[in-house]
């Protein structure tokens, strides 16, 4: 069974003359120990994909199922659980706490989920792996945009979610730190049998996946990583 899906998904902002179809019945599945790119140029849907499976934003139509629950039928209450324990998020706006040490931002994280997050010889490794060790008494403010992004990426994986979702984390990363990301997001699916669900236009992170859905003008068809690459 899969452990995200999105069935006939549809989404519109605006009304009247200024209505826009931004997601056309959008259908995607995800299993665990899989790490999937949704490929894709600016403006063709992709954040509004990824948001709307993480039930950040609510479709228009269609139905989002998260380990065979519709969320749509579940509280208020029980979708920030949900978010809570069972799905990260890198988002293109880190959001990072800006008056918290890098240090502090897993502290925050212990404090609002008190189980399950990775332990501190894990999170050691994790830092390390993404170059940021050196890191950890800086403010958000002082870090350069690709560190920023490591640093998201790290918490994002530090509460040890059953689904990631990335949206652009290599935008700001050199070769070498995409690799690594690549890697590092390949590893987690595999070993901690989690689903990595990455949006991006970098081809480059496509050596690492097991498949990969091409999104255009809000219409998303799965092909192949090969292909996806090649474009």
């Amino acid at each position: 069974m899969s452990v995200i899906e999105l069935k006939n998904i549809n989404k519109y902002f605006g009304s009247g003359i200024s209505k826009v179809h931004v997601l056309h019945d959008v259908n995607f599945s995800a299993n665990r120990g899989e790490l999937i790119l949704v490929v894709g140029p600016s403006g063709s849907g992709k954040s509004t994909f990824l948001t709307i499976a993480g039930g950040l934003q609510t479709p228009t139509s269609g139905e989002v199922i998260v380990e065979g629950k519709p969320i749509a039928q579940l509280s208020t209450a029980q979708r920030d659980k949900l978010r809570l324990n069972q799905i990260g998020f890198v988002l293109q706006s880190y959001s990072l706490v800006p008056y918290l040490k890098v240090k502090e931002q897993f502290t925050f994280v212990n404090k609002v989920k008190r189980q399950g997050n990775l332990n501190e010889a894990e999170l050691a490794g994790l830092l390390k792996q993404l170059g940021i060790e050196q890191l950890t008494n800086k403010f958000p403010g002082e870090l350069s945009g690709g560190q920023t992004q490591r640093v998201a990426i790290a918490r994002a994986l530090f509460a040890n979610p059953d689904i990631v979702l990335a949206d652009e984390p290599t935008a700001a990363l050199d070769s070498a730190r995409v690799a690594e990301v690549g890697k590092l997001f390949k590893e987690l699916a595999e070993t901690r049998d989690k689903a990595v669900v990455v949006v991006t236009h970098d081809t480059r992170l496509m050596q690492f996946a097991d498949k990969a859905y091409r999104i255009m003008d809000g219409k998303m068809t799965e092909t192949s990583v090969t292909k996806a690459a090649a474009e």
